[in-house]
Parts: C-alpha cells; sequence; structure tokens
C-alpha cells in the first residue's frame, strides 16, 4: 500500500505501483484536468507538480510520487500565483482549444515561483516543454507576463 499525498489530501493506493500518475489522478480519482496528450511526456498536457516540480504524469509511475507532495491544476486556484495566472489567461484570451492549458498553466506556476520577474528568454526555456496544437504562444507569453505584474504589485 502506497500513501500519496495529492493536493495535501493523503490518498492510499493499492495497484499497480508502475501504473502512471496520470492514470490513477483521471481514472482513479476523477481528477480529469490532468490531460493525456503524446504518453511519451513531450508534449506537456500532463505536467503536474511533484515537490514543486514540474513532472509529467504520463510517465511517472505511481511509486515515484509515494511520499511526495502532488499538486495538480485542480488545486491552482487555492495559491496566489495559481489565481493570478488564471486571471490572465482569460484577460488574454490564452485557450482556443483549451487542451494543452492546464499543463501550460502548471509550467507557468513553477516558472513564477522560481523567477517572479521572467524574461521572454526565461519564459521560452521554461514553457519549452508544453506544445500548444493552437500557437497561442505569444498569448502565453503575455499571460504570464501580466500573472507576473500583478504578483510584483
Amino acid at each position: 500500500m502506497l500513501e500519496l499525498k495529492i493536493n495535501s489530501q493523503v490518498h492510499q493506493f493499492s495497484g499497480d505501483p508502475e501504473m502512471p500518475l496520470l492514470w490513477y489522478l483521471r481514472d482513479e480519482l476523477a481528477m480529469t484536468g490532468t490531460k493525456f496528450g503524446c504518453g511519451l511526456a513531450l508534449c506537456g498536457a500532463c505536467t503536474v507538480h511533484v515537490d514543486g516540480v514540474p513532472t509529467r504524469s504520463c510517465m511517472t509511475p505511481v511509486s515515484v510520487v509515494a511520499g511526495r507532495e502532488v499538486t495538480t491544476i485542480e488545486a491552482a486556484e487555492r495559491v496566489r500565483v495559481g489565481q493570478a495566472l488564471q486571471a490572465a489567461w482569460v484577460a488574454e484570451q490564452v485557450p482556443q482549444c483549451g487542451y494543452c492549458q492546464s499543463g501550460q498553466i502548471m509550467s507557468a506556476m513553477a516558472l513564477l515561483v522560481a523567477k517572479p520577474g521572467p524574461t521572454d528568454a526565461d519564459i521560452d526555456s521554461a514553457m519549452s516543454g508544453n506544445i500548444c496544437r493552437c500557437a497561442t504562444y505569444q498569448r502565453i507569453r503575455s499571460a504570464i507576463h501580466k500573472a507576473a505584474q500583478v504578483l510584483s504589485a
């Protein structure tokens, strides 16, 4: 039995320890905000935080996160940086299809925690692992800058 802490709640897991975290989140806990994109940790749609670090949940076995803090998009609104990003996402009209947005926001949250005043290069580097098929990259960058301004005020 593994003890998992997800969004500050403890869960007991007795399944296959090699099950990808993504499937546990979606299928067992009904946390469907984290998306399946490529299944190869290349697109970023499945990004969650593990101890504050952006992590691709499609390739991360449940056993790897036992005893660690997992944060999903469902908890983003609980912290100021998540609130600022979500508001900026709306203000900048970032989403089109919206499929990648959970992963984008999770990566952006980690960036703003690490670098409260990121440059364009910082943003491009931090977000490079997140693919947006609708190509809203300029809007994403603008939204991150807007959130950074709100957070610094």
